[in-house]
């Protein structure tokens, strides 16, 4: 047998790291990143998409959500209001098995299997050409006048410094803007609360489960007695997969910008999820009684900062449908705001409401190389709850992507936006 040979290293301090020059740098491999990295590799441009988690997919696929929201109108004759990439990932879960109807409103609210999800993400990325670099937390974003010039990440093997025509903030918190000083927005007063959200499985279905108002009132009459932060939650019923699984939204935790209390948030936050629990197995013992958590998901985080654009969107804007003359984007998703701890505030608009995105509101008033998508974009806190969530995620990264193709290495703000709105048309008038 020949033995393996080692040979003894010492780090004396002559590494340099890895340098990489691209055109378009995404920060953030969410749905709203995964989205603009693909979108700007089709069109023809070197991409590198970034993420300091240790896999794509963001919080579609490690907070376990498991809906997919704010793809259509509300009602049960309306539309899909979020195409193109949408379109490949509807129809490619489905044809994996991976898209479930919502048995409340088949049309309104599609749930998918999140390891699924992942693996579309995955194969799609890599199909587009498009470079990874993940386990990468940005660390120092270079900015020189109106222009991001550099941004360097740590990984466990190293440094990387990045250097790139263009930059997508798809972060969630904003940190590009943030770290290349650019000015940036949070709420003023409270919290707006995440949710550490679960998967639950052994549950019986034989029986009928509670419906979504039966569940809310027995929470709300019995959360003291169980020790629950939250009195209106939901759970989502997926019996058409094996193992009798539920995905569950129960749970109110901050998500502070501080590192120490985020990290023990994510672990105390689980005592939520068994109390959750307890309270399902006692109050419901015929659907609940051997069920068991199956995934405790990473925290679920909604608002925490994000930019200070050209345009702020307003919830008076959001109520009135507003079509700017840069609209980029659409969706007709409810005010969702997780402003309290109780519950949230849950205001739908009528079937035919959609409302409206500006390219605006993807863009700072300090850079000309630099574009924001999902949940860094700008908006009042109100109106930033209605356009948060994936359908409209999906749809600023494409818009994210394809202003900085147009800009080159000239300025987002100077683009033809009429011609911008021709490549996003089907997010912007498809009706069928």
């Amino acid at each position: 047998m020949n033995a393996t040979r080692t040979k003894q290293i010492r780090n004396d301090g002559s590494e340099k790291g890895w340098k990489i020059q691209t055109d378009i740098c995404v920060v953030g491999a969410g749905i709203a990143g995964i989205t603009a990295a693909i979108e700007a590799a089709r069109a023809g441009r070197k991409v590198i998409l970034l993420d300091s988690q240790p896999q794509l997919g963001g919080q579609t696929f490690s907070s376990c959500i498991g809906t997919f929201c704010g793809f259509f109108t509300n009602g049960t004759g309306g539309f899909q209001v979020t195409h193109r990439i949408a379109d490949e990932l509807f129809q490619d879960l489905r044809n994996a098995g991976g898209l479930f109807d919502n048995p409340a409103n088949p049309f309104l609210v599609p749930y998918y299997n999140e390891t699924l999800f992942l693996r579309w993400a995955e194969k799609k990325v890599l199909e587009a050409g498009v470079q990874v670099l993940l386990g990468a937390t940005v660390r120092k974003v270079h900015r020189e006048g109106r222009r991001i010039l550099s941004l360097e990440a740590v990984t466990r093997y190293g440094e990387v410094i990045i250097r790139a025509d263009g930059y997508v903030d798809a972060s969630g918190d904003a940190v590009v803007a943030w770290l290349a000083g650019l000015t940036c927005n949070m709420p003023e007063e409270g919290a707006i609360y995440g949710s550490i959200m679960f998967l639950l499985e052994n549950i019986d279905y034989s029986t009928p489960v509670p419906t979504e108002q039966a569940l809310m009132q027995r929470m709300t009459e019995r959360a003291t007695a169980y020790g629950l932060s939250r009195k209106k939650g939901l759970l989502f019923y997926t019996p058409q997969r094996p193992g009798g699984v539920a995905y569950g939204n129960m749970t109110h935790v901050d998500t502070p910008l501080d590192p120490l209390l985020a990290s023990r948030i994510s672990i105390t936050g689980k005592d939520q999820v068994d109390r959750v629990l307890e309270f399902l197995k006692s109050e419901y013992p015929a659907n609940f009684r051997a069920a068991s958590v199956r995934v405790y998901a990473q925290t679920g985080i909604r608002q925490t900062r994000w930019i200070s654009g050209v345009r702020q969107l307003g919830l008076e804007d959001v109520r009135s449908g507003t079509r700017f003359a840069d609209a980029v984007a659409r969706t007709a998703w409810p005010v969702e705001l997780h402003d309290h701890g109780d519950g949230y505030v849950w205001e739908v608009f009528d079937d035919n409401h959609v409302h409206y995105i500006p390219l605006a509101a993807l863009l700072s008033p300090e850079a000309d190389n630099y574009a924001t998508c999902g949940r860094c974009i700008d908006a009042d806190v109100a109106a930033l709850s209605s356009v948060r969530v994936m359908g409209p995620c999906m749809a600023t990264g494409s818009a994210a992507a394809h202003s900085l193709v147009l800009a080159g290495e000239g300025s987002v703000h100077s683009i033809d936006v009429r011609k911008l709105q021709e490549i996003l048309r089907d997010n912007l008038d498809r009706t069928d």
